[in-house]
Parts: C-alpha cells; structure tokens; sequence
C-alpha cells in the first residue's frame, strides 16, 4: 500500500471514530491514541527520520497534514460536543418561574412588594388608578416641564445619573423621581385625572437611610375645584389606614418644591420605644412626605389652562414607609440579597 493511501485510509477511520464520539471523555481517549505521544499518528512521525532525504519531502508534508486535519476535526466535534452537553445542563436545571413555591414555608415575598400593594389599595378605595412609566426620562418630562430652572443642583451629576446625549441633544437621565408619569399622563389624558404613580427612582446617594436606586409612590389629582384641603385630607385618610391608627395629628410646614405652590412636607407625631418607632403618639414630629398644589408652571408645560384646573400632589417613599411600620433599622438590606434578611423581614404570600 502506498503512503498516500496508507494516510487516507487512517484519516477515514480516525474521523469516523471522531464523528462517533458519544461524549468528551471519549472524544479525549480518541485523541490521545491518535495525537498522543505513542498515538498512532505520532507513531508514523517517528518513522519520517528512518527516511531518505527524497522519501522525508513526500511522507513529511502529508504526515504533518494529516495530523493537522485530525487536530481541526477534533476540535470541532468537541465544539459540537460542548454545546451538546450545555444544551442538556441548560434543559435539566430550567426552572420555571411562575409554577408555585415547591418547599412550603420557603417563599417570601419583599417588604417592598407588601408595601406597594397596600398603598395601591388604599388609594384605589379613595378612587385612584395606577399609572407607570419609563426608567429613563428626557430632561423635559424629568426637570423642565416640572418647573426645574436650568441653575437647579438636581440637573448637576453630582445628584443625578446623566446618559450620553440623544442624536438631536435632548439629554437623558435616570428619573429622579416618578413625577414625569405625571406629566405623561397630563398631556395625554383630559382632566378629571386622579392617580398615584408607583415605580423606581436614582438618585446619587448611599448611606444607611439613602441609596443610589429606592422606590416612590406619588399621587395627582387635576380638577376644577380641587383645593388644599383636599390633599390634606387625603392624605390623612391614608397615613390612619397604612398605620392603623385612628387618631392621627398631623403638621403641613411651608415648604419649597419647583413643581408645586403652595408646598408642604406633612409630619405626623411619634415616640420611639427601643427601636420601634410608634406613629401616632408622642411628642417628636416626623416628616412623612412632601405635597403641594401643582404648579401653574406645571399645568402649562402639559398643555392645561391654570385658569380652568387645579390639584395637588404628592410623593413618598416606599423604603421609608416600609422600614417605618415593620421596623427595617438600615436601607441597604432591601437590595442587598439576603435571603437570611428576606426569611426575616418577608411576608408569606397569603399575608399580601
């Protein structure tokens, strides 16, 4: 036989076994026995030094290509291979999300998720629809339709998370606040407008009571005749619900926001008894939230006639009320991951 055709028929039998290969452990035994160092391909390496000068020109260039095209043929079925075995790994350890909690008593649902749907409900029984929008705004719904002049430290990076300008300049941001849902939903629906808009806000800030991503929830309410005893009410009526206390005394302190005028930030008393923190009792006052009668400005960016509507508004924050009425002492364990702080501070799904 000729080693040409000795070469061809070596080649068709390792490729065969190779193509054969079931998994990587034998694809790595068949490699061994042709490549390794007694491995038949590198057994007839051996033979090229017993060659003349002539012979040495012919089997040297053939031998070292079939040992290339067998090294390329191994390393595209362990390829094949691989993405075999992780298709598999991927299909056995899928996990569906949506199907219940397997192990009873292990689910816990997040503070956070227990607060928002306790504030929806209490604003829906007072005739409240729930309004969402984007996490990344433009600078005219975040700041300039809501009455932020262009010296205001909030449009400083040093408070807010800036991206890279669009194509036509308009810059974008992180939204400060879910006040731009007010704002959308101002110059696309006709008053009479009541809503509250939950959602995620970012700030630059990090401390134990602050961090760069937290939660709000704010409210709207666009009329004719809407005044500010109005919003106080309003929100009376839901700090008694959310605490569960029936004789709240609350303050509205003289405030400034751009957006709103009149503005107020609302306290309500409380004592503190070790580290719980007893809303409704007491002679310390705690600020609650921040309020206001929307600003002329404001109606006037959305397309409405100041002269005809009027409302309020109003925003807080959904960590600081949740860490109020269960008693969570540090900010940062909402987002830390924790499943030992989850276990601890979590609600089962029927308490939600």
């Amino acid at each position: 036989m000729t080693l040409e055709a000795d070469i061809l028929e070596l080649e068709n039998d390792l490729n065969a076994k190779i193509s054969a290969a079931p998994d990587e452990r034998a694809l790595e035994d068949i490699r061994i026995a042709a490549l390794g160092k007694k491995g038949v391909v590198s057994e007839k390496m051996k033979t090229l030094g017993k060659m003349s000068p002539e012979e040495r020109q012919i089997a040297g260039p053939a031998l070292n290509g079939l040992k290339n095209r067998i090294a390329e043929a191994i390393a595209k079925r362990k390829d094949v291979l691989e993405e075999a075995a992780l298709a598999r790994q991927l299909e056995a350890e899928r996990v569906d999300v949506t199907l219940p909690v397997r192990a009873p008593g292990r689910g816990r649902l997040h503070p956070l998720t227990k607060v928002f749907n306790e504030v929806a409900e209490i604003f829906a029984a007072m005739g409240f629809e729930v309004r969402e929008g984007p996490d990344i705004e433009d600078d005219f719904h975040n700041f300039t339709a809501l009455n932020f002049p262009p010296e205001h430290p909030a449009r400083e990076i040093h408070d807010t998370f800036f991206f890279p300008p669009r194509e036509d300049g308009e810059k974008m941001v992180l939204r400060t606040h879910t006040s731009p849902v007010q704002v959308r939903t101002m110059m696309t629906e006709k008053p009479p407008i009541r809503i509250i808009a939950p959602g995620r806000t970012f700030r630059c800030d990090s401390d134990q009571t602050h961090t760069p991503m937290f939660h709000q929830v704010e409210g709207l309410v666009i009329d004719k005749s809407t005044h500010m005893g109005h919003l106080k009410g309003t929100l009376e009526a839901f700090c008694r619900e959310f605490f569960g206390v029936k004789e709240l005394e609350t303050r509205f302190r003289p405030h400034f926001f751009p957006f709103t005028e009149p503005s107020a930030e609302m306290d309500v008393r409380y004592e503190r008894d070790g580290a719980v923190v007893k809303i409704g009792q007491g002679d310390k006052w705690m600020e609650i939230l921040g309020s206001g009668m929307v600003h002329p400005n404001v109606l006037k960016a959305c397309g409405l006639d100041p002269d005809e509507y009027q409302g309020f508004a109003f925003g807080m924050g959904i960590d600081r009320l949740a860490m109020l009425k269960y008693g969570i002492p540090d900010l940062r364990g909402f987002f830390s991951g924790d499943q030992r702080w989850i276990e601890h501070y979590g609600f089962a799904p029927e308490e939600v």
